[in-house]
């Protein structure tokens, strides 16, 4: 139920900005279609402007009847990306089933799972088809192709020539930078994660993502950022599938990324170069490791 209601929360921000420049909303398949939802989540939107007074909602016809405010929209922090809910559901039928080599993926399925439609699903599913972890089968069917050394010793070395462009680029970003904010209140929940490490270990996969995606961001290079979901798919969730010695790894992980941070802090490419090396020297061992 939470994440449908993260669905229609970020649904329901999307539609309020259709409200510009239109004295009525299109039909219901419509809308399900521009904002990749059911047509449930698509009414309980409908329901929602009418309450607030956005619409006027009778039948067919749905007039608008003033343009949103801020206060209208939920806030940033209560929604997801639509890409980013379909990847957590994707992850968890994955990790659910082993990861194995055949494991069938429905996309049928995924949507229900998440009230949306499945045109979304299936857009994402035939973007991340591209990087050959999956394949389309006929009827809304895909098949995991399996996790190989030689996939994850590939995609270690695109991410290092990478990561190293993105942390060289961090330095130079000016001081009123909003990544420098970010870059702080990530640290902060480092060291909270490591002061309880015993009971949230678990939660450092989701850090690490944050943390990198953060990193890769102040490359400004829409390649590097696009690349950067592979990434988070295989290298984070990597975390869950093997899970020995999972405290004790995330806790060197932690500690290495709070050298990192201090490295960036400095604005030292040489110290940045080598605290990002080390880094991603331990993540390609444990992802190394975690293949069966």
């Amino acid at each position: 139920m939470a994440r449908q209601n993260t669905v229609f929360k970020d649904a329901f921000n999307r539609c309020l900005l259709q409200l510009a420049d239109t004295a009525s909303l299109p039909s219901e398949p419509e809308l399900g279609n521009v904002l990749g939802v059911s047509r449930t989540t698509v009414r309980a939107i409908l329901a929602r402007m009418e309450e607030l007074g956005l619409i006027r909602w009778n039948k067919r016809a749905k007039t608008v009847l003033r343009q949103p405010k801020a206060e209208d929209y939920f806030p940033e922090d209560e929604t997801n990306s639509l890409s980013t809910i379909i990847e957590r559901s994707f992850m968890r039928r994955i990790l659910a089933g082993g990861a194995e080599a055949g494991m069938q993926i429905n996309e049928l399925e995924i949507a229900r799972d998440i009230g949306i439609g499945t045109t979304s699903v299936r857009e994402f599913l035939i973007r991340f088809s591209r990087f050959g972890l999956i394949e389309k089968r006929p009827n809304s069917h895909w098949v995991l192709k399996g996790f190989t050394r030689e996939f994850a010793l590939e995609l270690t070395e695109v991410r290092e020539m990478f990561e190293l462009r993105s942390a060289a680029s961090f330095v130079t970003l000016p001081p009123e930078h909003p990544a420098w904010a970010d870059l702080q209140r990530v640290e902060a929940i480092h060291h909270e994660l490591l002061a309880d490490i015993d009971n949230r270990y678990a939660e450092f996969s989701e850090l690490d993502e944050r943390f990198h995606l953060l990193v890769h961001r102040s490359s400004a290079n829409r390649f590097i950022v696009d690349f950067y979901d592979i990434i988070a798919i295989v290298f984070h969730y990597h975390y869950q599938w093997n899970k020995t010695n999972a405290r004790q790894r995330n806790a060197r992980a932690l500690e290495e990324h709070l050298d990192y941070i201090a490295a960036l802090r400095s604005r030292d490419a040489e110290k940045v170069e080598a605290a990002c090396r080390r880094h991603l020297r331990s993540a390609r061992e444990t992802l190394l490791q975690s293949i069966p």
